[in-house]
């Protein structure tokens, strides 16, 4: 679940709502397939803002478009890779990484909706969703890199 951070207008005038995961969704009131009459009263979406909702761009891993690198960490190879990504961790609120396995191969667990476990092999990559668990498990040797994109300025 993300929470809604704040809404604006598209170009056809329809509402869309910010998320905490950098991620947007139409919030339309079209009955009877969809009906949010709150969404076309401003105090409506007032009340929404911190409501959490479901993303199904976060659920599969998909980066929202527009970011801006922040930061990468590494190289590491599997002598150097902090021990704390080696345990269930996550990513700050708004912060989205991405490992990128250069050589070798790494496990990977990501704790999503629903959960995956893969292997990602040398120039694969998987994007981490922000506040998502996760961990890498490494069976030999790698390099990889982990990269921080967020909104930027």
């Amino acid at each position: 679940m993300r929470t809604i951070t704040g809404f604006r207008q598209d170009a056809e005038g329809d509402w869309v709502a910010d998320l905490a995961c950098l991620h947007s969704q139409h919030m339309r009131h079209n009955p009877p397939m969809v009906s949010r009459p709150w969404v076309l009263d401003p105090a409506g979406r007032r009340a929404r803002i911190g409501a959490a909702i479901s993303c199904p761009l976060c659920d599969r891993a998909e980066l929202p478009k527009g970011l801006t690198l922040l930061r990468t960490a590494g190289p590491f190879d599997q002598d150097t890779i902090p021990a704390g990504l080696r345990r269930p961790h996550h990513t700050a609120s708004g912060t989205w990484g991405v490992l990128r396995v250069l050589s070798g191969k790494a496990g990977f667990r990501l704790d999503a909706a629903p959960s995956r476990e893969l292997v990602l092999a040398a120039g694969q990559s998987q994007p981490i969703p922000p506040g998502v668990e996760h961990e890498i498990e490494l069976a030999g040797p790698v390099r990889l890199v982990l990269e921080f994109w967020g909104a930027g300025s």
